[in-house]
């Protein structure tokens, strides 16, 4: 068996001598001069693409920020309106606590037992609801005169107490909270 070359199969590579040497130097960088121009093309792209990531994102942080100054706001909204409401319901209420009271007063000399033993039921249902609702009564006979929590209607003598104090109280005022719902009518003692 005799082995023959196979000189067709390998093709031989012949030195290119018609080009010069720096026409093959220009078209290897021009050859890599798209891909510089492509590397800068991405770079650009990613710039860009990361200016808008930032510019979207303190756009999220500004929307997070007005919506937790919207919630903290319409909170303390919600929380004025409640506490209003049920200062003007208590205010509107008071004149059916004075008469529950006078109620008590005029059964007291009344025979009818089962009449009275109602009324002063209501009433002590009626002083519950204030006191859940935090209404506390302003009755300060003996103490000095406060114009903030007191409306003086009438002079009383030297005999009836110390100068400049509350001798009688002639209709209870109300505070809720630390705001008065209604002044107290008082006598008081000149100084």
């Amino acid at each position: 068996m005799s082995k023959k070359k196979n000189t067709e199969a390998e093709p031989k590579l012949e030195k290119q001598t018609d080009m010069p040497e720096e026409e093959i130097k220009e078209d290897c960088a021009q050859a890599v001069k798209p891909e510089a121009e492509e590397e800068d093309s991405v770079q650009k792209a990613l710039d860009e693409a990361n200016a808008k990531a930032n510019e979207y994102l303190a756009l999220a942080q500004r929307v997070q920020a007005d919506f937790e100054n919207f919630r903290r706001r319409n909170e303390s909204v919600r929380t004025d309106a409640y506490a209003d409401g049920r200062k003007d319901t208590a205010a509107l209420m008071l004149p059916v606590l004075d008469n529950l009271e006078r109620a008590v007063e005029a059964a007291a000399g009344s025979a009818d037992e089962a009449l009275r033993n109602g009324v002063e039921m209501v009433l002590k249902q009626m002083t519950d609801v204030y006191e859940k609702l935090g209404v506390k009564p302003i009755n300060r006979p003996g103490e000095k005169f406060d114009p903030n929590l007191e409306n003086a209607i009438l002079q009383g003598t030297e005999a009836e107490g110390e100068p400049g104090t509350v001798c009688q109280v002639l209709q209870k005022g109300y505070l809720i909270g630390d705001k008065v719902l209604r002044h107290a009518m008082v006598k008081v003692v000149p100084e």
